[in-house]
């Protein structure tokens, strides 16, 4: 009984300082930044808008022409070359909404082939994966060559589909070692990849090689007419 005054008092200091300790980090972090998210993939406000569907101006050809690629109804078909961003960017959350034809023509990779490769090396592979066998890392939002998605998550042919990717370079140092980045990929709002690393090696279709700070963007062309549209992307570096 004599104990008890001590006890109390004891667990009186131990929650004064629970209370000290959870709010000095709090205390010392910046204010997050304001912004206004957007609606049904909608960009929001700090976000950088590469094709909202009316043209190309923020794209080259692999060549560095103008894009050939047809404009109607909002969205760009893949025709020619492919394209990249005349931007260049590092870490970023990408929105990316496709559609493989609707009109079934041939199997596995030659079946609404096209695929997303950031800074022009690493791809999510953008395929018609709804009943269409394939090699597991070669399905629709693989990272293709290394990550089998955690689910096949595909849409009919012909229906929009969404990709929405957080992904982190790889990191060299002066000594020439890489620290790996990550892809996170959610393909219609499932996760199908979840902070997957990146290694620096480059797809084996990629004509950029070696890890890099920062690098563009690409919609490949592979010879069938996948279709884009509401392209945006935010920086986190």
């Amino acid at each position: 009984m004599k104990t008890l005054p001590h006890t109390l008092a004891g667990l009186a200091l131990v929650s004064l300082a629970a209370i000290s300790f959870a709010a000095a980090p709090a205390a010392k972090q910046p204010e997050p930044t304001v912004i206004t998210p957007g609606t049904a993939g909608a960009p929001p406000s700090d976000a950088i808008v590469l094709f909202d569907g009316k043209d190309l101006s923020n794209w080259k050809s692999e060549d560095g022409s103008e894009p050939k690629w047809k404009i109607e109804n909002g969205y760009a078909e893949v025709a020619v070359k492919g394209i990249l961003t005349k931007q260049e960017f590092g870490a970023i959350q990408l929105h990316i909404e496709w559609a493989t034809p609707a009109e079934v023509k041939g199997e596995g990779q030659g079946r609404g082939n096209s695929g997303v490769y950031f800074q022009g090396r690493y791809e999510i592979q953008v395929l018609d994966s709804y009943n269409n066998k394939t090699y597991p890392n070669g399905q629709a939002s693989a990272f293709y060559l290394n990550s089998a998605p955690l689910v096949n998550a595909s849409r009919k042919p012909g229906e929009w589909q969404t990709y929405d990717i957080v992904f982190h370079p790889p990191k060299p140092d002066a000594d020439g070692k890489v620290a790996p980045g990550s892809f996170t990929v959610l393909h219609n709002g499932v996760l199908t990849q979840d902070h997957i690393p990146v290694k620096g090696d480059a797809t084996t279709s990629a004509k950029f090689t070696g890890a890099s700070p920062t690098g563009p963007l690409m919609l490949q062309n592979h010879g069938n007419p996948v279709r884009y549209r509401n392209i945006w992307v935010r920086k986190l570096d």
